[in-house]
């Protein structure tokens, strides 16, 4: 502790130089632990986003594609489900339950989401959590709305507003469904999944809509009010995909045999984790390099605490012969250049978890706004704690060079006038 003390001493008659080293060092530290908490932040996101769905069940596609436009409303489908089909599947003995999802149109860039009030029943995420109404209640009248948490804080809708869904993604004026306006009745409460943007209408509104539509574009001199189309049979005559959940998890791969299987029209079922797994795969590369460019910028931080070390021993050779005239060992001067490179890098590395969770805080509702990432500020997690303590024990290890090279001044070069 002696030694730490005369080194804290030292690096405050030092303090400029010092000052700049332990900021390198917090930058690159934060650096490296905010790419290591968004990482975990953003896999955990992606997990919590379904729990309790046992199969997704689609068009014949790619499962990482029908993964992420079916439960992340990222792309689109290539083909959508016949209802004929969808039903033989939802009444196959083994399954329990079954959520028809209609995607295509949008609200004001948020998606638009036709399904039936089983959603609401069954639809988990987060280990089995389920949907709550905040405010409000669930869709009952054919031109009823229920919105996620985002799109009413977004764009400042209340119990009651009248909406107008567009025709695809993009909402230009051409392609809005303005003779056929919703009515919000309810909005979910923050779930921090894709639930939060997405605007929840009944399947049979999707088709009430496109009662008078053709090809993406109205029937010309062909229009139903939205009184008329009331009187229409709505059922549905494809969706785009479904959530399964079946009676027991022994039954998986036999309902997802019969899907695949199915001899009607081309269809694929996925087991939800499987299909997480095999994106993390594709991203997992990514990531890595992110987190080699981060270690790297810690290096470069640590080579810049080397260089400041090394260059202050040539001003500092009278310090230590003065050390070594008043009974200092050599071992005790090797001790002091360690001990003032474990305590910069270790106040760096705590300044650096300390912006880290400043930054953090300041981004977060923007993140989860703009993303729909939810970056939760609790204690440092093991593999942060485990990058902060190999931060250390490198700076350690960086110190142990200029404390060598001071370990072998002797006094007689210390005091010497080199000409």
């Amino acid at each position: 502790m002696a030694i730490l003390s005369l080194a804290g001493k030292s690096l405050r008659n030092r303090r400029f130089t010092a000052a700049l080293t332990v900021a390198s060092i917090a930058l690159s530290v934060a650096l490296l632990v905010g790419v290591e908490r968004i990482r975990h932040q953003a896999r955990a996101s992606f997990t919590n986003t379904i729990s309790g769905t046992d199969l997704i069940v689609g068009a014949r596609s790619g499962p990482i594609q029908l993964l992420l436009y079916s439960v992340f409303r990222i792309g689109n489908p290539t083909n959508n489900i016949s209802w004929s089909s969808w039903r033989a599947i939802a009444d196959h003995p083994k399954v329990a339950w079954a959520i028809p999802l209609s995607l295509g149109d949008s609200h004001r860039g948020f998606r638009v989401l036709g399904t039936t009030l089983d959603y609401f029943k069954h639809f988990r995420y987060a280990r089995d959590r389920g949907l709550e109404v905040a405010q409000g209640k669930v869709f009952n009248d054919l031109y009823d709305a229920v919105l996620g948490a985002e799109v009413a804080e977004a764009l400042g809708y209340r119990i009651g507003d009248p909406i107008v869904i567009a025709h695809g993604a993009g909402d230009v004026s051409f392609a809005r469904h303005e003779d056929k306006p919703f009515r919000v009745v309810g909005i979910l409460a923050r779930t921090g999944t894709p639930v939060d943007r997405t605007v929840h209408v009944s399947l049979e509104a999707i088709e009430a809509i496109h009662a008078d539509w053709k090809g993406g574009a109205p029937v010309p001199g062909q229009r139903l009010s939205a009184e008329q189309t009331r009187a229409l049979d709505l059922t549905p005559e494809a969706i785009t995909a479904g959530l399964v959940g079946l009676k027991s998890r022994v039954a998986t791969f036999q309902v997802q045999r019969f899907v695949n299987d199915y001899p009607r029209e081309p269809l694929l079922a996925i087991l939800p984790a499987v299909a997480l797994g095999e994106l993390w795969g594709l991203v997992g590369v990514a990531e890595g390099a992110l987190l080699l460019v981060s270690g790297c910028v810690v290096v470069v931080g640590l080579f810049g605490m080397l260089t400041a070390l090394l260059t202050g021993l040539n001003e500092r050779r009278r310090e230590m012969a003065i050390l070594r005239s008043v009974g200092a060992r050599p071992l005790h001067v090797f001790a002091l250049i360690m001990g003032e490179a474990f305590v910069l890098t270790l106040i760096g590395g705590v300044l650096g978890l300390v912006l880290v969770y400043a930054l953090l805080a300041g981004v977060q509702p923007l993140v989860e706004s703009r993303l729909g990432l939810f970056l939760a500020l609790g204690l440092p997690s093991a593999s942060e704690l485990r990058l902060l303590a190999a931060v250390v024990l490198g700076g350690g290890l960086i110190g142990s060079i200029p404390a060598y090279r001071a370990y072998r001044f002797s006094l007689a070069d210390g005091l010497s006038i080199r000409i």
